[in-house]
């Protein structure tokens, strides 16, 4: 008997399976050896040539398409991945295949794993997460950290005579949410499912509030596997949308952080070869910590290194980029205007029911990590801090670019389905419409 997709739910890494007999698809019994139980996620970030699915050549040309809009390789996707990889490495994260064969311990980490998708899938039934998870044609590859607790885990079934996978349930614990488990998990499984079970390709439903987690994951609503493959072994559900991944046997899915940073290497050589401009570096101008000494310069604009070697001179300070329709030259006048209008800009975002997660900075403590992948952070109170000195904000496009950093940073180390993503998200709208409302009463960007 078919049902109706399961509601929206709250966390963004997560698919729900529908209910469905499996009594029409053929059997399959894992062979849950040590192998696949002592399967980790230890990786080797060394390239060699000796022909293994990790090895790989960054002039290669065989690994030079592999920037396509299917993979995550934007944001700080890289850094979370090397991240990730020292925990690995260090013994605090692992990744463990298990199947119900009778072993106490795995059993005990099917049932953890259990408790995390029937806590993050309130709508679907435990009986039935309970079935799938305990089905010995079902494998769960965990998320685990020291001292050995599962925080998330994937769910699948391989049929290894079709050579592909359904994947029923994926979900990584509240606690443990946007910290890249999710992602790191998904490398994983491609990577064991192809060298464990030989599979090529992927296939799940996923309904609205999963598929862009598995978008970035590389899946694609098109279907290239032959129908005949999978036809048959899994049903086409109302409600679904059937996605597909294609498992690549050329990428290092788990190091794929080492070969985007040895192909932005060659980039940087070729780079290297064809221009000069790399060699005039200026460190720039550390201006929170002259805001922290009490020193905030009197213009800013002069003390940035190299900007006169660029040809600025000082008549364009202020007014270069910004100036009432009435025609004024006056520069103080232009700027006390100019600081009225981002005033009321500040006070609208803040104001504003979702500018609560960017009101103050970021505490590191509470997010580990952030400041490891935001490299630029930005925020209400140092805006604030900068537009109350009427010295920083000589234009309005340097108001706007720091606003848009903020949202940004947001979106880079936020998945999609959290409140902060959102929230950024409605706050730019809002800020958004503030600001060409002001230009369309009577002021420009030149």
């Amino acid at each position: 008997m078919e049902s109706q997709w399961p509601s929206a739910f709250p966390t963004s890494s997560i698919h729900k399976r529908k209910h469905v007999s499996e009594d029409d698809a053929p059997p399959f019994y894992p062979s849950c050896d040590s192998s696949m139980h002592n399967f980790t996620g230890s990786v080797n970030s060394t390239a060699t040539t000796s022909g293994s699915v990790l090895d790989f050549v960054v002039k290669d040309e065989a690994t030079t398409n592999i920037f396509t809009e299917k993979l995550q390789t934007r944001g700080g996707y890289s850094d979370r991945e090397e991240n990730l990889k020292k925990e690995e490495e260090s013994g605090l994260l692992k990744f463990e295949c298990v199947c119900n064969d009778g072993v106490d311990g795995h059993m005990v980490s099917l049932i953890a794993l259990k408790n995390i998708f029937a806590r993050q899938l309130p709508n679907m039934p435990k009986e039935y997460i309970v079935r799938l998870i305990i089905d010995r044609n079902h494998k769960s590859i965990m998320v685990i950290k020291e001292p050995n607790r599962v925080v998330g885990g994937v769910t699948y079934r391989p049929y290894a005579n079709q050579r592909f996978a359904e994947i029923a349930f994926c979900a990584i614990s509240d606690d443990e949410q946007v910290k890249g488990y999710g992602t790191r998990l998904m490398n994983h499984l491609k990577r064991y499912a192809h060298d464990v079970d030989g599979l090529t390709h992927f296939l799940t439903y996923a309904d609205n509030n999963a598929i862009g987690y598995f978008i970035k994951q590389g899946f694609t609503k098109e279907i290239h596997l032959e129908k005949d493959r999978w036809e048959g072994y899994i049903k086409d559900y109302d409600g679904g949308t059937l996605m597909e991944c294609k498992i690549d046997p050329k990428l290092p899915y788990t190091d794929l952080s080492t070969m985007i940073r040895r192909q932005k290497q060659v980039l940087y050589e070729k780079i290297r070869e064809l221009s000069n401009c790399h060699n005039i570096v200026y460190a720039g101008i550390d201006f929170q910590k002259r805001s922290e000494a009490g020193g905030i310069p009197n213009r800013i604009v002069d003390d940035i290194p190299g900007l006169k070697e660029a040809g600025w001179t000082p008549d364009m300070y202020g007014h270069s980029r910004f100036r009432a329709f009435d025609g004024s030259t006056d520069h103080a006048t232009n700027l006390k205007h100019l600081t009225e209008i981002m005033r009321s800009l500040i006070k609208e975002m803040h104001d504003h029911p979702d500018a609560w997660p960017f009101k103050e900075p970021v505490d590191a403590q509470s997010v580990p990590g952030y400041y490891e992948i935001i490299k630029n952070p930005m925020d209400l109170k140092t805006m604030s801090e900068r537009l109350e000195s009427e010295q920083y904000y000589v234009t309005l496009e340097m108001f706007l670019a720091d606003a848009r950093r903020m949202f940004e940073n947001a979106r880079t180390f936020n998945p999609p389905k959290t409140i902060y993503y959102k929230c950024a998200t409605r706050l730019e709208a809002h800020f958004q419409s503030k600001v060409t409302t002001l230009l369309q009463s009577g002021f420009k960007i030149q």
